[in-house]
């Protein structure tokens, strides 16, 4: 297919109906459908061009529970098993006591020792049942509660945009107000710093947020946080080929060469895996044949 078959260009608003691409060329994604020979944009939103893939991202919309999205979330009920969270969704998350921390919780102890109502803390989602019942988990790499700092909420279909490629957006905000900035998948941000440098992050998120089907946003928030601060920015993009998205977590998977037999057993109403490694302890055996005479 040559490029004349590519009707609309990248980053740029389309609405339900329009035709994107002709040709077999060039594939649907998320938010777009084949007809025919056509690829044809099925809701408004912005066109991503992803090498031969076509996609559409909503303006606008609620935040909808994915399996292993980061988020960041509100303690708004107590329960005996645990809490319950507001994730900026239509559906709220459950904290069981045995995600909730690495250290054993006895029955019947304190709760509000460990998040009291209105923390807010940055979770893992580990379950989305089909009633859209949502489990979350604070067992992770940087996931915890967050104290101090600020409370922004953004438009959830704008995160991808606000954290920027491999989280280049967000880190360049980070070096030039040195705060820190955690930004989860369900359209809630937080901000701690010094009060000047926080509203300097807070109004680059919302131009970010305002201007994100403008194409070289990067260099326009870039002397935007250099006049607010009078810094030299630099804009980084990390080399590695991680995700987009800095708060994706991948679980580490450890392989060992020696065997291992595994023994499962209960501890505190949770299913542990033992792990025991067996060695040989010297040359095997020899075993002799014998026939037996009729």
């Amino acid at each position: 297919m040559t490029e004349e078959n590519l009707l609309v260009k990248d980053k740029e608003v389309v609405v339900p109906g329009e035709v994107l691409a002709t040709g077999m060329s060039y594939l649907p994604g998320s938010g777009t459908y084949r007809l025919n020979e056509n690829v044809i944009a099925n809701r408004l939103g912005l066109l991503v061009i992803d090498g031969k893939v076509l996609k559409t991202l909503p303006l606008a919309g609620r935040y909808l529970p994915k399996k292993y999205d980061v988020v960041i979330g509100k303690v708004i009920d107590i329960l005996m098993s645990g809490w319950r969270l507001e994730i900026n969704s239509p559906y709220s998350a459950v904290l069981p006591l045995k995600d909730a921390t690495f250290s054993y919780i006895a029955k019947g102890a304190d709760l509000t020792k460990y998040f009291e109502l209105d923390d807010n803390i940055l979770a893992k989602i580990t379950n989305v049942t089909s009633q859209n019942l949502v489990d979350v988990t604070c067992k992770g790499p940087g996931l915890q509660k967050l104290k101090g700092g600020r409370i922004l909420f953004v438009n959830t279909h704008k995160v991808p945009r606000i954290i920027g490629k491999k989280g280049s957006m967000v880190s360049m905000i980070k070096k030039a107000t040195d705060c820190r900035v955690v930004v989860g998948q369900n359209g809630v941000a937080w901000i701690s710093g010094t009060p000047e440098s926080e509203l300097i992050a807070v109004n680059a998120i919302k131009m970010i947020e305002e201007k994100s089907h403008i194409s070289g946003l990067t260099d326009k928030i870039k002397e935007f946080l250099e006049k607010a601060t009078g810094k030299t920015v630099e804009i980084e993009i990390p080399a590695d080929s991680g995700p987009d998205n800095e708060f994706a977590i991948e679980e580490e998977h450890h392989e060992h060469e020696e065997h291992r037999d595994e023994r499962s057993y209960e501890r505190h109403g949770e299913r542990r895996y033992e792990h025991r490694e067996y060695r040989s302890r010297g040359p095997p055996r020899e075993y002799r044949r014998y026939e037996r005479k009729e």
